[in-house]
């Protein structure tokens, strides 16, 4: 099993709902990076998503968007994202971290080689947005070499492709909770337990919901029916105004705390 394999696992036995936070890699400072990780785990994450900058992130809002623009001004790049991991690592060998981005950095860089040295350096999951099931063939040399490829699916997500996300999936598979780009306020509850409904009754894989989750009260309601919550644009916003390593660490424990607080409150059935 895989560390992300084993922590849903944990989570399952617990009754306890995951909580995964994104953060952009190198955004608001790189220097930051490591310790806003260690901060977030230790305010309650059970994952982490690293997102990795990108000049044209098509799927993202103005928040992580403006985020890649300072993070790539600073001259960030996966060779700094995984020395970063590398560097976490080695106070943390628990809390999965999955990188999320886009695929033409991963082809620059080389995707046998990228796979290699993420495995290396403890990179445990990948999602690449515009790596569809599709083209899964792209990314074989990542599944190879250990890191699970995950997936989204989305409620413009047509039956029998669904089958084939939820058959590819590794790791969880990620539902983005309304058609739109992160950072939108189009989050309708009951239209996302429907469709998170119909997803599990394929998924082989625990499915996390983001998109649209922005607080203590929207992840809380999200996670009576998901495995997961990942939220992820409106921590990117707070940790933007930060003005140095040490703020960013405040303002990363202050935001996620009450988060996990209101998971914790919840009833032990919330994805029974």
């Amino acid at each position: 099993m895989s560390r992300i394999s084993d922590r849903f696992a944990s989570l399952h036995a617990a009754r306890r709902p995951g909580l995964i936070p994104f953060i952009t890699a190198g955004d608001p400072l790189p220097g930051a990076t490591v310790a806003v990780m260690h901060a977030l785990v230790e305010a309650g994450a059970d994952l982490i998503e690293l997102g990795v900058p990108f000049s044209d992130p098509m799927a993202d809002g103005p928040v992580i968007q403006h985020a890649s623009e300072r993070a790539l001004a600073q001259g960030v790049g996966l060779a700094q994202i995984l020395g970063w991991v590398r560097e976490f690592r080695t106070r943390d060998t628990a809390t999965p971290v999955v990188l999320m981005g886009y695929l033409n950095p991963v082809e620059i860089h080389g995707v046998q080689r990228f796979a290699a040295e993420a495995v290396e350096a403890g990179v445990d999951g990948v999602l690449l947005v515009d790596c569809p099931v599709e083209e899964i063939a792209t990314a074989r040399p990542l599944r190879e070499a250990g890191l699970d490829q995950i997936f989204l699916a989305a409620p413009t997500t047509d039956p029998a492709r669904l089958e084939k996300v939820c058959a590819a999936a590794q790791g969880f598979l990620y539902y983005v909770s309304f058609a739109g780009i992160t950072g939108a306020g189009h989050l309708s509850t009951e239209a996302v337990r429907e469709r998170v409904g119909q997803i599990r009754r394929l998924a082989r894989t625990p499915v996390a919901v983001g998109f649209g989750v922005k607080d203590a009260a929207s992840a809380a309601a999200i996670a009576q029916f998901a495995d997961a919550v990942v939220i992820g644009s409106a921590l990117v916003d707070t940790l933007a105004h930060s003005a140095d390593a040490a703020e960013a660490v405040r303002r990363a424990g202050a935001f996620l705390a009450p988060i996990r607080a209101a998971l914790d409150a919840l009833r032990t059935g919330h994805a029974a």
